[in-house]
């Protein structure tokens, strides 16, 4: 796993979720339907500001007793591996029974976690003590609210878990709000925070002239509104904004046939572009076809007609 500077996590703090899921999208690295969870999974604390950290997985169970060992089994092996996992860690849960039947954490296992680096945690299954935990400002995100923590057990430690419909692997940089939880590929980290800087900037341009009052349709949005091509968000910083492309050093051409002389929006046609359609001008036809002219012997011919005379008779 390639490292990720802390400059660069402190970065992508100062962003909220959507708006790392769009860079994400524009990247073109990953279908826009993958890669973060759905509704299943929700923050139980809003209000905080974004998480960002490296995965920690685990599988958990609480329907029955444990077969061996006892309640908490596996929690102590758990801490081993967060006290030697470097830098912010998220504690990730998949709660394996279904439907869930008690809570994964409470107030002494979320202190517990935060005591040792983890800066957030996610479950598939529930949580409680959410008002002990909330002063401990530790964003945690659940799939529901269960008083009890039944027959607690931590299964395994560092597996792929699947969690909100999205697979997380060990080591995955995660980035979550009131919004969801999306990942981040972790060798694209610092292409994100860029591409964050970029959009944002893009949206100001659209929502200062939507506020100001003066919007005369859609035209003028639908020509703001054109995203960046992910091969220019992969150089240097600069403007989205259709025919503007300022960056550091140089400028970025506008797109062919958008702005300038053309109407938003709207492509030049190139042109050796053939006619179609009813552009298509019809094949001249030969007078003798139509009956203004007697005919030529080479098409007679080619045709194997033969022509009258003027008594009536073939010649």
């Amino acid at each position: 796993m390639p490292p990720v500077a802390d400059a660069t996590l402190a970065a992508l703090r100062k962003y909220d979720t959507p708006t790392v899921c769009n860079v994400i999208e524009l990247l073109d690295v990953r279908p826009r339907t993958a890669g973060y969870t759905g509704a299943r999974i929700a923050a139980c604390y809003p209000a905080l500001p974004p998480m960002v950290g490296f995965a920690s997985t685990a599988t958990f169970r609480a329907a029955a007793p444990p077969r061996g060992g006892d309640t908490y089994m596996g929690l102590s092996n758990q801490v081993a591996l967060l006290e030697k996992t470097p830098g912010p860690k998220v504690v990730v849960f998949q709660d394996l029974d279904d439907p869930p039947v008690a809570a994964t954490f409470g107030e002494i296992m979320a202190t517990t976690y935060q005591a040792f680096g983890c800066v957030g945690l996610v479950s598939s299954g529930g949580g409680r003590d959410l008002d002990q935990i909330e002063p401990l400002k530790f964003p945690c995100f659940t799939g529901c609210t269960i008083p009890s923590h039944g027959y607690t057990q931590i299964v395994e430690l560092d597996v792929p878990v699947r969690v909100g419909g999205v697979w997380i692997h060990p080591g995955d940089l995660l980035h979550g709000d009131r919004n969801g939880i999306t990942t981040i590929p972790v060798e694209l980290a610092d292409l994100v925070v860029e591409g964050c800087v970029g959009f944002m900037d893009a949206e100001k341009v659209i929502l200062d002239y939507l506020r100001a009052g003066k919007a005369t349709g859609v035209g003028r949005h639908r020509e703001l509104r054109q995203p960046q091509p992910a091969a220019e968000l992969r150089g240097e910083r600069h403007d989205l904004r259709p025919g503007r492309g300022r960056r550091a050093g140089g400028s970025v051409p506008a797109r062919p046939g958008v702005g300038g002389a053309d109407r938003p929006g709207r492509i030049r046609a190139a042109p050796d572009r053939r006619p179609t359609g009813r552009e298509r001008r019809p094949a001249a036809v030969p007078d003798h076809v139509t009956g203004r002219s007697p005919g030529c012997s080479s098409c007679l011919s080619a045709s194997g007609t033969r022509r009258k005379s003027s008594s009536g008779f073939g010649t």
